[in-house]
């Protein structure tokens, strides 16, 4: 074993001490470690005895002592987001790897209020609304578009099709990436809203902006969205042709028109379906993924055979 690993503080002895206590009590399968530095996983392992360690994080060095330990490792994408994102996606990518399963108590150890050593403890149960879209999801699909900006827009669209607005369902479209080639192959529908603000000033990153969007998804036509997560027009009628291209029955106008950008423009359409709230992710003019809309989330799975709905809009 490679002497560069991190030594157990006392403090981060007792959270690991009193992990053991609540798995043991709470019956959980497993303890989640989102580690920002290399300990000596093994021992810890052996701590635990009969409770699987899992690590996640995205550090090479940390990445290399749990495979040096042999534990089960999470690898996490070395992007910008904070404490409960990453931890949301450890816990859906241990959901993937079966190394969880739904319904399972999982104690969870990470840093919050120091910048390395392990400080906080918490307790997840992983019910249904934990069923979401993993990194891979959308790794898997061929584009230039960053992951954070196509997590961006397919959340909203989720909450979109969730929630509606002011008690009334809602249906809408999403054009990502190829901005410029989107706007050529478009024209407008009614005063874009979004014309003469600064791209800084329409980020989605930006709640504001985000809750604008909704508002705004009553009306007709298209959001235009950069790469950069940028809106850059709203509204929008397209116009790619829809030649060649084949849906499932019952799929209507808006998914005809998203699937035809798509092939058009080698963007990322979605879709969000005014009758059952479904979000529809096409790429060269065909379904990729689907999300079923929940209760309380949306549970996402990959589109293999598109069932016809009962409804078309």
């Amino acid at each position: 074993m490679s002497d560069n690993r991190n030594s157990l503080s006392p403090e981060v002895t007792s959270l690991l001490e009193a992990s053991i206590k609540l798995a043991k009590a709470l019956k959980s399968s497993a303890i989640l470690i989102l580690s920002e530095v290399p300990y000596d996983f093994r021992e810890i392992q052996n701590q635990f005895k009969s409770i699987r360690l899992i690590v996640a994080t995205d550090k090479p060095k940390v990445k290399e002592a749990v495979k040096e330990d042999d534990i089960d490792l999470i690898e996490l994408l070395n992007e910008p987001g904070t404490r409960q994102n990453q931890l949301g996606q450890s816990l859906l990518e241990g959901l993937a790897d079966e190394l969880i399963s739904n319904g399972d108590s999982v104690v969870t150890l990470y840093a919050v209020f120091n910048r390395e050593d392990v400080d906080t403890i918490s307790v997840i149960t992983l019910g249904d609304q934990l069923s979401r879209l993993t990194s891979r999801d959308l790794q898997r699909l061929e584009t230039q578009v960053p992951l954070e900006t196509l997590r961006l827009v397919v959340d909203l669209a989720c909450e979109i099709g969730r929630e509606g607005r002011e008690g009334k369902s809602v249906g809408t479209m999403f054009v990502v990436g190829n901005h410029r080639k989107v706007m050529q192959m478009s024209h407008e529908q009614v005063h874009d809203p979004f014309r003469g603000y600064s791209r800084k000033d329409c980020k989605l990153r930006n709640p504001r902006v985000r809750e604008s969007v909704k508002e705004l998804a009553q009306i007709d036509g298209a959001f235009v969205i950069a790469s950069d997560g940028t809106v850059v027009a709203a509204g929008r009628i397209l116009d790619a042709p829809a030649d060649g291209l084949t849906l499932s029955k019952g799929l209507g106008s808006r998914h005809w028109a998203s699937a035809a950008i798509s092939k058009a423009t080698n963007s990322i359409a979605i879709a969000v379906s005014e009758s059952t709230g479904t979000v529809r992710l096409f790429q060269d003019g065909v379904v990729v993924l689907r999300i079923e809309p929940m209760d309380q989330a949306m549970k996402w799975r990959e589109d293999l055979i598109e069932p016809p709905p009962s409804t078309g809009d």
